[in-house]
C-alpha cells in the first residue's frame, strides 16, 4: 500500500463521521465529508492541509485555490477565507490532515537550518503546491502515530519538526519564513490583524489600524492586502458577516439582531452583504443550514 492510500486508511478509521475531528496529537487535525459543502466562511489560522481524497476550493478575497491529492494549501496567517468541499462521495469522502503551524517550531527551523535569511517583503498568506513523496510519508508517519501513543509523546514532535522543514525547503518555504522574521511586514500586519479581530464590530479608519500595527496608513494598506488579499475593511466585513451566520445558525438570532450585533446600522445594508457572500438572505441561508448540517464542514 503507497503512503497517500495508507493515509488515506488511517484517516478514515479516526474519522468515524463527518466534520472535523480534533485528535490526541497537539495541533493535528483530521477532516471527512461525506458529500460536497455548502461554502462556510471562516477565520483560517496558520496551517498546511494535506487533502488525500477529494477536492476543495477556498476563496481568498477575488483568489480562488483549488486542491487536492496532488496539491497541498498552506496558510501563513489569520485569514477570512470561503472554503468549500467540492468533491466528495460516500464511497469515497473527503479527507483532509490539517497541521496547525507553531511559529516557535518554523523559527526554531529557520535558525537551525541554514536556509538563509527569509526576505522581509510580504509575500501573500495563502498558497498551494505540488505534495511532494516526502511530505506525505511524514504526514503518514504522524497520523500513524495515534495508535502508539506512547510512541507519539516522542516521536510526534519530530515528525511535525520534518514536515515543517519540508515545507520551508519547498516551494513555500519564503511564504512560511516570513513567521520567523520578528519585525517582517507579516509581523506587522498581524498585529493589525488582530486588531481588527478585537474590534470587528466597531467602526474604524485604517489609520487606526495603521498605529497600532506601526506602519503608515498607505504602506499598511498596500502590504494587508498582499499578504490577506483584501483590505482591512474587507477583512472586517468577512468577520461581521461569519460572525452574523453564526448568531443566526447556532443561537436563532434574527436577522436584523445579528446584523446590529456585529456591527450593521442598516438591516438592508446586512442583508445585502450576506446574500452577496453566502448566496441567500439571512434567514433562508439558515434555514438551509440547519436542514442539511452535515454541510457544514470547514477546512
Amino acid at each position: 500500500m503507497d503512503a497517500r492510500s495508507d493515509l488515506a486508511r488511517l484517516i478514515e478509521r479516526f474519522t468515524a463521521s463527518d466534520g472535523v475531528h480534533e485528535t490526541a496529537l497537539p495541533r493535528v487535525v483530521l477532516i471527512r465529508a461525506s458529500t460536497p459543502t455548502e461554502p462556510l466562511l471562516a477565520l483560517h489560522e496558520p496551517a498546511v492541509c494535506l487533502i488525500v481524497q477529494g477536492r476543495k476550493q477556498v476563496l481568498v478575497g477575488d483568489a480562488a485555490y483549488i486542491y487536492d491529492r496532488e496539491k497541498y494549501l498552506v496558510v501563513s496567517v489569520d485569514v477570512p477565507v470561503i472554503g468549500q468541499v467540492i468533491e466528495a462521495t460516500p464511497e469515497e469522502p473527503y479527507l483532509c490532515l490539517r497541521l496547525d503551524i507553531d511559529p516557535s517550531v518554523v523559527s526554531a527551523l529557520v535558525m537551525e537550518g541554514k536556509m538563509g535569511p527569509p526576505r522581509r517583503e510580504p509575500v501573500g498568506g495563502v498558497a498551494v503546491s505540488p505534495v511532494t513523496p516526502a511530505l506525505l510519508d511524514a504526514a503518514r508517519r504522524l497520523v500513524a502515530l495515534l495508535d502508539t501513543p506512547k510512541e507519539a509523546a516522542v516521536l510526534a514532535p519530530l515528525v511535525e519538526r520534518e514536515i515543517l522543514y519540508r515545507l520551508l525547503t519547498g516551494d513555500q518555504g519564503q511564504r512560511l519564513a516570513q513567521i520567523a522574521i520578528a519585525d517582517s511586514r507579516l509581523h506587522q500586519i498581524n498585529r493589525a490583524i488582530s486588531w481588527i479581530k478585537m474590534n470587528f464590530s466597531r467602526p474604524f479608519s485604517v489609520e487606526n489600524v495603521a498605529s497600532e500595527a506601526g506602519m503608515s496608513a498607505s504602506a499598511l494598506h498596500q502590504h494587508f492586502k498582499t499578504i490577506t488579499a483584501m483590505s482591512p475593511l474587507q477583512y472586517q466585513k468577512q468577520l461581521r458577516l461569519q460572525e452574523a451566520r453564526r448568531l443566526i445558525v447556532a443561537q436563532n438570532m434574527d436577522a436584523a439582531s445579528a446584523g446590529h450585533a456585529v456591527g450593521y446600522d442598516s438591516p438592508s445594508q446586512f442583508s445585502r452583504e450576506y446574500r452577496r457572500v453566502f448566496g441567500a438572505p439571512p434567514l433562508r441561508d439558515a434555514a438551509r443550514l440547519r436542514a442539511t448540517p452535515g454541510t457544514l464542514v470547514p477546512a
